[in-house]
């Protein structure tokens, strides 16, 4: 990040966009707040800078939005986003999040086409490209979300909501037990610190009395606490809590905390959840109905993109086992988040990479045949804005939080009082009330899609790609981050036949044909399947076409490796340079008839030997790099050309000098295939 900044601080003074320096302190300002978390500071220091040049007024806009959206402003950031947009700003992602703030705003079909920009903008982030997907589908059927209706009415639990946050209400032994922005102390980004609070409630939900902290063996004055969970008999809790928000705080940003209670003692001192990552976010948690389970949302490695939802079992004696991922049918590239289990043992949770009407929506997971089907609940649950945290007491009342425009300012508890009903009721029925409301799985999941893939392999040829003929394509799937190959096909026109693909799964297709080199193309089907309501037919039959384009090889041929840049005065491997250099290496596995010189350039700052020697150095760090990974130092050269062939002449500002500091590789030499690796 302050890599980051510098380099936008250097783009602005190399600019002369600041006519003032006052105006540069402002803006500066904002950039250290915004690094720290301080988004209210950091976006009232960029509002006070007025005189900017127009060339950049784009970027600093987005920062602005920037600010609003990790704040979960979304509405707050939509006009910033718009003028980024307008202004052209060079940000891959910027086209990304001003769709998700129209769709805020319920501007559907106009986020839809920005979503489909930014597809069209071919991106690298996976993730983002993933939730791309899924939500150019989800927006063509809002229309059929909020058909969807479950008759009942919430009301805002206006005796304990307030300007401020609060969420996750659960009744517990008489009381509403929940999480809110009470304490004396302030979080880095200026809001109270969240604690757990209690307050009693009667049986006509109605409140009793002023809400307290839970228990003062629970509330630490410097962190943020909140979702607490009970097993049944009441005795154990676990709950989230997070670290001081302080620059010096090295802890994990949350973390599962486990107390029980003693009587005659209450709540004891609470320990950490041995099953909780201290090396990431482990919130919201939830236990089942019978105690034995906890679920709860992570961003820890393996999982699907965002935040997922786990679960790990707990013994008798409170120990906990191993954490599991609930699996892609529930888990999606967005954030699963807020976990409840009924009585009936249905999954209860709220989303943003399902198909949703805003932010967080609330789902519902429901088995049938075996198969997990995810719903949406529709309304009233849902809304344009963030909705998430449902739970049901044992007389089928329910609470969940919303920072809709109905409530008394960011998020707030809503609550439904359920009329009396006998048991004997259902019983005769034999009906499940919830079940009516999440529709008839069985009937749509009865319907089927044939998904596949046709790929055209093309070369350049007088300044149009045209179909490459005789061509050779290899498809891998795959599992486990391995690679499975899947098939293999002659490609005589170019053109393939149709290749049936598996829903949720990732491919590689290798392109191949002598003389040009061997290229690999990712596609996913991650985002792709289309949602069960806009299915007309009992089985539909969809192709999707990607096109691989392949550069003709030759003695002299020059390839220039994307961002693979180095600091000032460095030729250390950066992580962002090791990524693409991995990209490199694969490329002279499929291509293990090629010899390579690794040629590095620097910008024009400093003198031309100086600039030549560095510029060797770094050559030679790519060149240990990649035999590191088991490519023969044999098939590659390192060759430093200083200053002597820069793309921009005149660079200006740091990131023009940043486009002359690079790494290209050239072909040098055809090897016999047995000289290879």
């Amino acid at each position: 990040m302050r890599r980051f900044i510098i380099v936008i601080l250097g783009l602005f003074l190399g600019l002369n966009s600041f006519v003032g320096y006052s105006q540069l302190k402002n803006f500066k300002r904002g950039l250290n707040s915004m690094e720290n978390g301080n988004f209210d500071i950091a976006i009232k220091e960029f509002l006070k800078v007025k005189e900017i040049d127009s060339s950049q007024a784009g970027t600093l806009n987005l920062k602005i939005a920037e600010c609003y959206r990790q704040s979960n402003r979304w509405l707050e950031a939509l006009p910033y986003y718009e003028k980024a947009v307008n202004k052209k700003v060079n940000d891959p992602d910027v086209l990304f999040y001003y769709a998700y703030a129209l769709k805020s705003n319920e501007e559907y079909e106009q986020s839809r086409q920005f979503f489909q920009k930014y597809l069209e903008s071919k991106p690298t982030d996976k993730v983002l490209t993933e939730r791309a997907l899924r939500e150019t589908n989800t927006l063509q059927m809002i229309a059929s979300l909020k058909e969807k209706n479950a008759g009942i009415e919430f009301k805002n639990l206006s005796e304990i909501n307030t300007s401020g946050i609060e969420y996750s209400g659960i009744i517990q032994d008489g009381n509403l037990v929940f999480s809110a922005s009470k304490k004396e102390k302030t979080y880095s980004n200026g809001l109270p610190f969240l604690g757990i609070y209690k307050v009693k409630i009667k049986d006509d939900l109605s409140i009793q009395g002023a809400a307290e902290p839970f228990s003062s063996k629970i509330l630490d004055p410097d962190r943020n606490e909140g979702s607490p969970t009970f097993t049944p008999d009441g005795k154990i809790m676990v709950f989230a809590r997070g670290n001081s928000g302080k620059r010096k705080d090295n802890s994990s940003d949350v973390d599962l905390y486990i107390s029980r209670y003693v009587a005659g003692e209450g709540w004891i001192e609470p320990k950490l959840v041995s099953a909780s990552d201290s090396a990431s976010w482990d919130g919201s948690p939830a236990f089942s109905r019978d105690g034995k389970t906890l679920y709860f949302a992570s961003d820890r490695p393996g999982g699907s993109g965002g935040l997922d939802i786990y679960r790990v079992n707990m013994d008798a004696s409170g120990r906990f086992g191993n954490a599991a991922n609930m699996g892609k049918s529930i888990n999606t590239a967005g954030d699963e988040m807020f976990p409840f289990v009924s009585e009936d043992g249905k999954l209860y949770f709220a989303s943003d990479g399902h198909p949703g009407l805003g932010k967080l929506d609330l789902f519902v997971a429901v088995r049938s045949g075996g198969k997990i089907t995810v719903e949406n609940l529709g309304l009233p649950y849902n809304s344009s804005m963030d909705d998430f945290g449902l739970t049901f007491d044992e007389n089928g009342n329910q609470f969940f939080t919303s920072n809709r425009a109905a409530g008394k300012g960011s998020d707030d508890i809503f609550y439904y009082q359920a009329p009396p009903q006998p048991k004997e009721e259902i019983a005769e029925n034999g009906e499940n009330p919830s079940e009516k409301k999440t529709g008839n799985s069985g009937e749509l999941s009865a319907k089927i899609v044939n998904y596949y893939l046709k790929v055209n392999v093309l070369a350049q040829n007088s300044g149009k790609y045209v179909a490459l003929d005789s061509s050779n394509i290899k498809i891998f799937k795959i599992e486990g981050g391995l690679e499975e190959q899947i098939g293999e096909f002659l490609l005589p026109n170019g053109k393939s036949e149709s290749i049936k693909l598996e829903e949720e799964t990732d491919y590689v297709i290798l392109a191949e044909k002598n003389g040009f080199l061997s290229k690999r193309s990712e596609f996913t089907m991650y985002g792709r399947s289309i949602p069960i309501p806009l299915l007309t037919k009992p089985v539909t039959d969809t192709t999707f076409l990607t096109d691989i384009n392949l550069d003709q090889i030759f003695i002299g041929k020059t390839f220039r490796l994307e961002n693979i840049y180095y600091d000032l005065d460095k030729y250390d491997i950066r992580p962002d340079a090791a990524k693409e250099l991995d990209k490199l290496v694969q490329i002279l596995k499929d291509n293990p008839t090629i010899k390579i010189e690794l040629g590095s350039h620097t910008d024009v700052r400093g003198s031309d030997l100086y600039n030549i020697r560095l510029s060797q150095r770094r050559a030679e760090a790519v060149i240990n790099y990649l035999s590191i990974k088991g490519i023969s130092k044999e098939r590659l050269e390192a060759k430093g050309y200083g200053e002597t062939e820069l793309i921009i002449q005149n660079a200006k500002n740091e990131e023009e000098h940043q486009v002359n500091r690079r790494t290209e590789f050239k072909v040098i030499e055809f090897i016999k295939p047995s000289d290879s690796e």
